[in-house]
Parts: structure tokens; C-alpha cells; sequence
């Protein structure tokens, strides 16, 4: 497992399990598996409704706490100074944990609540509730808030990244403030299929003896941003962590940038009605 060194020093594996639309039953046999599998990094939302599912797969797992990395969120609703204190407890209440590795904030509201909630998120950091902080669906102008009215950057940036959604300038911004970008939805979501019948992809994937999704990931990770695909299905958890025998190279590089179309599936950030 390789792993990035987050702007407080903390080790975040680079590749993790995400569990979005992962409900109950699924999200357990989903998060355990991957445990035996050898991932070590979950990552859940209290929005998403599988946090106790995901607890107990983690207790169930027999794994030591501190050799995993567990991330959740918090909810729009729940956003606020009080109100983010709160959905914490709520969460590790959750989870059957005594800390997260990584709180963020699940999506930008408003400048006031990301101020706020992200006080919030400093105060738990600080109290040890967290192991790091940082934000999900923040574009460079919502993180430039917070990076001019704290002492303490996120240390994360969670956002849709893939083959046509290459975030090269966001990434750039994050890199230079030392805030790791992580992608979710890596293999294009309900899209996939785009993915999997992307011409340069196939190409490669023969190329390398590899799956279509396996380089989509690998290309992420060669990239340095963390990753977190999402699958209930044994054998694509299994494969989806398989990717670290093998490297592209850079005109593979070079010919999957040239894919990007700035083609977002998920909602805008400044636009979010829910």
C-alpha cells in the first residue's frame, strides 16, 4: 500500500473502499471483505446511512484500530458550530469509535456555515475527536475561505475526479497549499459504462494486461491523489485493489489527459439544493 502524508503529518492510505449508496447488509459484507482483503481505509458519510453497518464490520474485522483510516461527514443539515459538534458524537456513536481519522465537511453551503462548521471541525481536531480535518465538494474559491480565516488548512479536498473530470488546476491549488486532493467517484459512477468503452482506455488496459478500471484508479494514484472506489461486489473490491504491481507510463499519462471534458456528473458545488 503506498500511502500520502497528509499537511499535519498524518499517513493516509492512498487507496481506500468508498461505501456511497452502500446500504446496510451490503455495506458490511462490502467494508469486511475489503478488511480481508487489505485495504485499510473506509470511507463512509453519516448522509449515507451505513455508518453503524460500517462500525461493525470494522469491529467484526478483528483489525487493530490504529492500522485503519476511517473517514465520515457531515451532513448539510447538520452544519453549524453546536450543530457539527453533535453530528460527531453522533457519528462515532455510530461507527463504535472513540476517533475518526478524517471529519469533513460533506458538501459547500454558504461561505458563513463552511466558517462555522469548519470552526467546529478545528475544535474536534484539536480535542482529539479527529485525526485530521477537511472538506468534500469545495472548488479553489470555497477552500480560499478557509485557508484565509484559519491557521489550520484542511488536509483534505474530497471531489469527483476521473477520466473526464481531471481537476488539473483545483489539483494544482491543493498541491500548492498543501491540501490532498481525494477522488471520489473514480470510475464515473452511474457513467461507467463511458469509462469502460473509452477507446483509450481499453488500449492501455490491453497494454498492461489490466482492466479498464484498474487503470483508471492507477492513473489516479499515479497522479498522488487518494482514491476511493466504491463496489459491493467481492471480486471488483478485489480488483479495484490490485494496482500496485504495475506503473504507466508517461505517454500513457499524456494520452489520458487528453480525455478530460470538464464532464461533471455530480451536482455543482455552488449549487447544491439539498
Amino acid at each position: 500500500m503506498k500511502y500520502v502524508t497528509l499537511n499535519n503529518g498524518v499517513k493516509m492510505p492512498i487507496l481506500g473502499l468508498g461505501t456511497f449508496r452502500s446500504k446496510d447488509e451490503d455495506a458490511y459484507n462490502a467494508t469486511l471483505h475489503a478488511l480481508k482483503c487489505g485495504y485499510r481505509h473506509i470511507d463512509t458519510a453519516w448522509i449515507y446511512g451505513n455508518e453503524k453497518a460500517v462500525g461493525k464490520a470494522i469491529k467484526d474485522s478483528g483489525l487493530n484500530r490504529e492500522d485503519l483510516f476511517i473517514t465520515t461527514k457531515l451532513w448539510n443539515t447538520h452544519q453549524g458550530y453546536e450543530s457539527a459538534l453533535k453530528a460527531m458524537e453522533e457519528s462515532l456513536d455510530n461507527l463504535g469509535l472513540d476517533y475518526i481519522d478524517l471529519y469533513l465537511i460533506h458538501w459547500h453551503k454558504s461561505y458563513e456555515k463552511s466558517i462555522e462548521s469548519y470552526r467546529a471541525l478545528v475544535k474536534l481536531y484539536k480535542d482529539k475527536k479527529t485525526r485530521a480535518i477537511g472538506v468534500s465538494n469545495f472548488n479553489i474559491h470555497h477552500l480560499m475561505n478557509i485557508v484565509d480565516n484559519f491557521d489550520i488548512a484542511p488536509m483534505v479536498n474530497q471531489v469527483e475526479t476521473h477520466i473526464e473530470l481531471q481537476n488539473h488546476i483545483l489539483n494544482d491549488y491543493c498541491t500548492e497549499n498543501k491540501i490532498q486532493l481525494e477522488a471520489y467517484a473514480p470510475l464515473m459512477s452511474q457513467d461507467i459504462s463511458k469509462l469502460l468503452n473509452n477507446e483509450v482506455m481499453i488500449k492501455i488496459a490491453a497494454k498492461h494486461k489490466k482492466s479498464v478500471p484498474q487503470i483508471a484508479i492507477k492513473w489516479l494514484i499515479e497522479r498522488n491523489i487518494v482514491v476511493i472506489p466504491k463496489s459491493i461486489n467481492n471480486s471488483r473490491i478485489e480488483s479495484n485493489f490490485d494496482v500496485f504491481d504495475f506503473n504507466l507510463s508517461e505517454e500513457d499519462m499524456l494520452e489520458i489527459r487528453k480525455l478530460n471534458k470538464g464532464n461533471k456528473i455530480f451536482p455543482e458545488f455552488d449549487n447544491v439544493e439539498f
